[in-house]
């Protein structure tokens, strides 16, 4: 724990668990949060043919990325609300340049 401390620069073992809080709660919520907007905006499971192996495997390729986005989003957000917001932000510049999307916040 000591290492993860002093890489995430993060000074108390409260906030480390605050931390490890919200990347639980932010993957729960993005998983639970792609299907319906999926389903929104007409891509549902049932538009899918269920007999070939690709409709299913398309469907949840659709779904996995649909997962991404709106886990960064909910990151920053749930993030900001257990007041960990400076952590977060900078966690998700970092992420998205290794991605080679850092351009998106410029």
């Amino acid at each position: 724990m000591k290492k993860l401390k002093e890489r995430w620069g993060v000074t108390s073992n409260l906030q480390l668990a605050v931390i490890f809080m919200v990347f639980s709660i932010t993957g729960s919520s993005a998983v639970f949060a792609a299907k319906p907007f999926l389903a929104w905006i007409g891509l549902d499971r049932h538009n899918f043919s269920p007999d070939f192996i690709w409709g299913g495997l398309l469907y949840l390729t659709f779904r996995i990325l649909l997962i991404f986005p709106i886990y960064q989003i909910l990151l920053v957000i749930y993030g900001w609300f257990f007041g960990q917001f400076k952590f977060f932000w900078a966690f998700e510049k970092k992420m998205l340049a290794r991605l080679g999307l850092g351009f998106l916040l410029k």
